[in-house]
């Protein structure tokens, strides 16, 4: 009998997705593992028990994670499900550690090894395995599909007997797989599309999609990308042409989209309140960072809200849960690409090599420890009763307010676009950041 490997059902109501599919099973089965799926744990993702059986899962009940030498999941398992999990388990998932200390030390105190799938790192081995950019794509689409929704007119340009109806500006914010993906979706809906990055390499992908890039193009922006693909911090001179440069333009646009994300630290501020008062009345800016502080002022987590010279910024949560059909098949097939280099082929046993550059980078507890060196700290039990958050990173503004001339402070910490990879990133090995 093999080792057994358990799909649960994810308990926040908020997330619909599923860490397998029914091809993931079966190819988990072809490995020589047992699959148990939690009954129900497909179902948001339009994945009923039966598919699951036919593909050769056991469906069963919660409890069977007792017995479950892996673990597969969306989010990070609360206190309540570690209490079920055997010691010594792997458990795979988005384990969204930033600011979760205490999370990541019961992790360590339940005894099992936690893999972090964001901290995959971006090589050659591991394109498979990225889960960032699976799910930052389809959150790119999934952004215009919202921004469409919230607009009340039609973004292709329609020509009739009646008249014609002009095309929609849409102008996205940060063109990693995110802000790409969102070009490309508002390009097919017909829209006439603007992007604007503060990485120069970013530029011929953006006029390959069929949109205009927005940029002050001086010397200082031509050197503004690092080795690796990443923003190097622009002087307040830039910033301040950039914001001008910026807000003139956004008081045009009819959508805006911004995707910037930074690992770690609150969302880099984009559109500033004077911007969003710029705009016309029946505009829509949707905001993929919300969840991190968002882009945006005036943003809301969870709410669509409506200005008071009648623009709508929409902050939904978990965006590729929005389209959780096809990001579960999607994160699946991450997940397996991984747990595949985990299993020895021969004894089809469960064989973790810990000096392998895949499991170092994403390993968060070990042996009942935090071994991941980012999270130490965790491992420090906090004053009872009292949940210790550690100190924010400060976040910059990567597109200044051009009606606040400030001086901004000088730092010199990378920033990139968040939801991607750059050309250049791409060519120098894909360093691990933001999908």
């Amino acid at each position: 009998m093999g080792q057994t490997v358990f799909i649960p059902r994810e308990l926040d109501a908020n997330e619909p997705r599923v860490a397998a599919s029914p091809d993931t099973v079966k190819r988990l089965a072809g490995l020589g593992l047992d699959v148990v799926v939690e009954s129900g744990a497909g179902t948001a993702s339009r994945i009923p028990d039966e598919e699951f059986a036919k593909a050769g899962a056991a469906i069963g009940k919660a409890g069977d994670v007792a017995r479950a030498d892996v673990v597969l999941k969306v989010r990070r398992p609360t206190d309540a499900e570690l209490k079920g999990y055997k010691s010594g388990a792997a458990v795979i998932a988005i384990m969204d550690p930033y600011g979760n200390d205490v999370a990541v030390a019961a992790l360590a105190r339940a005894g099992v090894t936690a893999f972090s799938m964001e901290f995959m790192p971006r090589i050659t081995r591991a394109q498979s395995m990225d889960v960032l950019s699976s799910q930052a794509n389809l959150a790119g689409y999934q952004a215009v599909i919202d921004a469409a929704a919230e607009y009340d007119r039609a973004l292709p340009m329609m020509m009739t007997a009646a008249g014609t109806v002009p095309a929609a500006k849409a102008f996205i914010m940060g063109v990693g797989v995110a802000g790409l993906q969102a070009i490309a979706t508002a390009r097919r809906l017909g829209a006439v599309v603007t992007a604007t990055d503060v990485r120069p390499a970013v530029k011929e992908q953006v006029q390959s999609l069929g949109a205009k890039f927005l940029a002050v193009e001086d010397e200082e922006f031509k050197a503004a990308e690092t080795a690796g693909g990443y923003a190097k911090e622009m002087s307040k001179e830039y910033q301040a042409k950039q914001a001008a440069l910026t807000a003139e333009h956004i008081a045009k646009q009819d959508i805006v989209i911004t995707t910037a994300l930074i690992p770690g630290r609150p969302a880099p501020k984009l559109v500033s309140a004077a911007m969003v008062a710029s705009m016309k009345p029946g505009s829509v800016i949707v905001d993929l960072a919300v969840e991190r502080g968002g882009n945006v002022e005036g943003a809301v987590p969870g709410k669509v809200v409506t200005t008071a010279n009648g623009v709508k910024i929409v902050g939904h949560l978990n965006v590729p849960g929005r389209v959780a059909a096809s990001a579960s098949l999607l994160y699946a097939r991450n997940l397996f690409a991984f747990l595949e280099t985990l299993v020895d082929k021969t004894t089809k046993q469960l064989s973790i090599k810990r000096d392998d550059e895949l499991v170092k980078a994403t390993m968060l507890t070990d042996g009942g420890k935090v071994v991941h060196p980012a999270f130490a700290k965790a491992t420090v039990e906090p004053p009872k009763g009292q949940h210790v958050e550690p100190a924010a990173i400060p976040a910059t503004t990567m597109v200044a307010d051009a009606s606040v001339k400030k001086t901004a402070p000088k730092k010199t910490a990378d920033k990139r676009s968040a939801t991607g990879k750059s050309a250049a990133q791409k060519s120098a090995g894909k360093p691990k950041g933001i999908a």
